[in-house]
């Protein structure tokens, strides 16, 4: 089995649109299989590549909708579906995740939603082992509480922006790694607004923090896939490449 790997579900932002769902992975190492965020779409690409009931847990970035909402697809699936994991599976996510879930049934009681899913708040500097599998959480700048990922195993690791403006905590958390997974979802900043990155910032990034690849992603309606990535592997000066939907590659 390869220590590491990332599987594309979906990067599109804000909304899905046709064979593009939005924020999803799908991590695999040391023996643990994670889905890294769960937006609308991605719940049913999940399912291409392995069994959701048998998921080692689920990492979400942050509760916007774009990256959190297929969540809901997956109560439903593993409580009325016949998907029912053996036992509960980990959901590390901001404060509050339960709860909005919760509401989606009109429930402010997240009782029932503990025989499937168990919940842990995340923070800066939360860190936590599945197997060999270690995954670590930053706190970035957006304009919700947001967390960057770090993955490590057998040597290899992985670093995933979630959603962020500019900030020294995506250079820190892309450290040195093998593989950088970053947004770069918007054409320029608009005055005063610091939420999400531009290509440029991407490259930057990844050439400050000496990542050995970038991986665009989470491109926004004001670019095409192919210029955002262009723009920021000239900013980058390294190896620089495209997430596609449905792609598997090793870290």
């Amino acid at each position: 089995m390869p220590p590491l790997s990332l599987t594309v579900l979906g990067t599109a932002s804000p909304h899905p649109a046709p064979g593009r769902p939005c924020s999803g992975y799908l991590l695999r190492g040391g023996g643990a299989e994670v889905w890294v965020d769960a937006g609308p779409g991605t719940f049913a690409e999940l399912q291409r590549h392995t069994d959701p009931s048998r998921l080692t847990a689920i990492w979400i970035s942050h509760l916007h909708a774009d990256h959190s909402a297929d969540l809901l697809s997956a109560v439903y699936a593993f409580a009325y579906g016949g998907l029912t994991p053996p036992a509960p599976i980990p959901v590390y996510a901001p404060p509050g995740c339960a709860h909005r879930l919760a509401g989606f049934f009109g429930r402010s009681d997240i009782s029932f939603l503990e025989g499937i899913l168990a919940f842990h708040p995340l923070y800066d500097g939360h860190a936590v082992r599945h197997w060999n599998l270690r995954l670590a959480a930053r706190a970035v700048a957006h304009d919700a509480e947001a967390y960057g990922l770090r993955a490590e195993c057998a040597g290899r690791v992985f670093a995933y922006s979630g959603d962020s403006g500019p900030c020294a905590a995506l250079v820190e958390l892309a450290a040195e790694s093998d593989v950088f997974l970053c947004e770069a979802d918007i054409d320029r900043h608009r005055e005063g607004e610091q939420v999400h990155l531009t290509p440029e910032d991407a490259g930057d990034i990844a050439r400050k923090a000496g990542v050995r690849e970038l991986i665009v992603t989470h491109v926004g309606p004001t670019l095409t896939r192919e210029a955002a990535t262009a723009r920021a592997a000239v900013a980058f000066a390294g190896r620089t490449s495209t997430a596609f939907e449905g792609a598997t590659r090793l870290v």
